[in-house]
């Protein structure tokens, strides 16, 4: 599985895993000098870290993907779905250090297509986020899956803006940068500029 792949796994997997983990960190802790077993601020951290990763800080990777409800466009809605600042959390996959932010994602509806329960835009990005990754990446597997849910539509786009801690804490150490990444598809793209304008006017009137 790739860093930001995706294998379902069962409940006494995951406690599987999260025991082999454990032992492994520990093992890091100790080669770089920590007498972690003998504290006691410490000698649960291997397993802290280990429980986080599988429950928390991936558990995109180690669950099953949400169930996205697309509905008949019974009304023959055509217009632009809208959803902004849906909350990102997610990890550098390079330094596996957090990276967090919002994200806006939108679609263009059509008669004979379908439309997205809302709650499920919010539930498509947090699945995506939770897992070690770029943020490119991060941005490009929103969208094609909403593409595969959607089936039929106008157009998809999907941006989002995060700050990095690999940025803040280490390198460079800027605590103030913030990158900004999209995907475009359909009107959005190749249509009347005045749809891509729409969108990015909502993202604008959310700040």
């Amino acid at each position: 599985m790739k860093s930001n792949g995706n294998k379902p796994l069962t409940e006494e997997q995951k406690q599987s895993t999260i025991e082999t983990a454990a032992e492994h960190y520990g093992k890091f802790m100790s080669s770089l000098g920590f007498e972690w077993e003998t504290d006691p601020n410490a000698s649960e951290t291997p397993h802290r870290v280990a429980k986080a990763w599988v429950n928390d800080l991936a558990e995109g990777c180690f669950n099953h993907p949400p169930k996205i409800t697309a509905f008949d466009n019974v009304d023959n809605y055509d217009g632009m779905v809208f959803e902004g600042n849906i909350q990102v959390h997610s990890m550098c996959s390079h330094h596996h250090l957090p990276f967090f932010g919002v994200a806006h994602v939108a679609y263009l509806a059509k008669p004979e297509g379908k439309i997205i329960g809302l709650s499920k835009l919010n539930r498509t990005v947090e699945f995506y986020s939770r897992r070690p990754q770029v943020q490119e990446n991060l941005t490009m597997q929103i969208h094609e899956h909403l593409d595969k849910v959607l089936e039929v539509h106008g157009g998809i786009a999907v941006m989002v803006s995060a700050k990095h801690l690999c940025a803040c804490l280490r390198g460079v150490k800027h605590p103030h940068s913030e990158m900004k990444t999209s995907k475009l598809s359909g009107a959005f793209i190749d249509g009347d500029y005045s749809v891509r304008q729409e969108f990015y006017n909502f993202v604008k009137d959310m700040k």
